[in-house]
């Protein structure tokens, strides 16, 4: 056996430190979130642990540990000659301001409810069998959505659409839309505030996903033109739609292939399918060493190829597919035109026509 080098051990041990120290943020930031910690520093400005725990009728004791262990995680500043901690302005685009396109508290959610999961994707390497969407943990699909929310209120409507050729012209004039894998309907209503005249119908296999869905359209005032139904992507029985958009869920289905014929199928002649995916290279090599990657790699293994595995066909794309295998997966249902129409930091856009 070869001797380990020093310097190279320690390096790793030196990387180890740093990635347990972001684990275990995982619990002190979700609670800081929920506890309004984070927003008082933010909206209220520099504070004491004493009078940060007052303005919130919290025990001063825990809140100076946990602003303690924020200064120590860098979420936070603090100031050792007046014992005050504030939150800058970079600080609070990540913690504090919710719809701000860096805003992670669904990072944080989604980390915490892999951990619950961990059992039955254990038995998934063991078995070869998937783990059902919504049942690996207690809210997975909350925070799934709370995750991707921030990058849909930031790129959908103000770059996402635009880039797909003549399609906002479209929206503005009134077509039919249809968001597939739409979960708590975060995307679809994002789109139909932006475009008046047009009608939306979202679809998702999660019923308990399809029925917030639906609150979140009577809420905003707009089940008049927006839509949610429980239904299978390959069970979709409405057709002649001018847009079809998937936001980040194609990878997660058993049988995508299947899905995208059927698309093509209700997908009106001069229609565009919007496929909006993980961004990845189109090789393991392209990957390694990325940090998106990283996170997309861990969360495909305890998310998204289990899902995948627990229906028909269970291809399990995985969420680092890349762009010329999803491209294969599109053509192979007759889609004729495939391009990249944007991107950005964690997701690519590709455009679709029959």
């Amino acid at each position: 056996m070869t001797e380990p080098d020093p310097d190279t051990l320690n390096l790793l041990v030196g990387k180890m430190l740093g990635d347990l120290g972001g684990a275990y943020s995982v619990p002190t930031v979700r609670i800081g979130i929920r506890l309004g910690l984070f927003d008082s520093l933010h909206s209220q400005g520099p504070a004491a642990s004493a009078e940060l725990a007052t303005r919130l009728g919290l025990a001063e004791r825990y809140v100076r540990e946990w602003a303690l262990a924020q200064a120590a995680n860098g979420y936070i500043d603090f100031d050792p000659e007046t014992q005050r901690f504030s939150i800058s302005p970079e600080q609070a685009m990540v913690f504090a301001i919710k719809d701000s396109p860096f805003y992670l508290e669904g990072a944080f959610e989604l980390a915490a409810a892999m951990i619950e999961g961990e059992p039955k994707v254990e038995q998934g390497f063991r078995t070869g069998g998937g783990v059902a969407w919504g049942e690996s943990a207690g809210c997975l699909f909350c925070a799934v959505g709370a995750f991707f929310r921030p990058g849909y209120v930031n790129s959908i409507v103000q770059s996402w659409l635009p880039a797909l050729e003549e399609m906002v012209p479209r929206l503005e004039a009134g077509a039919k839309v249809a968001d597939v894998g739409c979960g708590v309907g975060f995307s679809t209503l994002l789109m139909a505030e932006a475009f008046p005249k047009s009608h939306f119908i979202g679809y998702d296999f999660h019923t308990p996903s399809i029925e917030q869905a639906n609150a979140h359209a009577a809420a905003h005032g707009l089940s008049d033109r927006v839509r949610f139904e429980a239904a299978p992507a390959k069970e979709i029985s409405e057709a002649d739609f001018d847009l079809i958009t998937m936001f980040d869920c194609l990878h997660d289905m058993g049988d995508p292939r299947g899905c995208a014929e059927h698309l093509h199928k209700i997908l009106k002649k001069d229609g565009t399918w919007m496929i909006v995916e993980p961004i990845a290279g189109n090789s393991p090599a392209e990957n390694i060493g990325n940090p998106v990657s990283r996170l997309y790699y861990n969360a495909s293994t305890m998310v998204c190829v289990p899902t995948s595995l627990a229906q028909e066909v269970g291809e399990a794309l995985g969420a680092q597919a890349g762009q010329e295998r999803l491209t294969q997966v599109i053509t192979s249902a007759g889609f004729g035109n495939v391009r990249r129409a944007s991107e950005g930091p964690f997701n690519m856009v590709l455009e679709a026509r029959p």
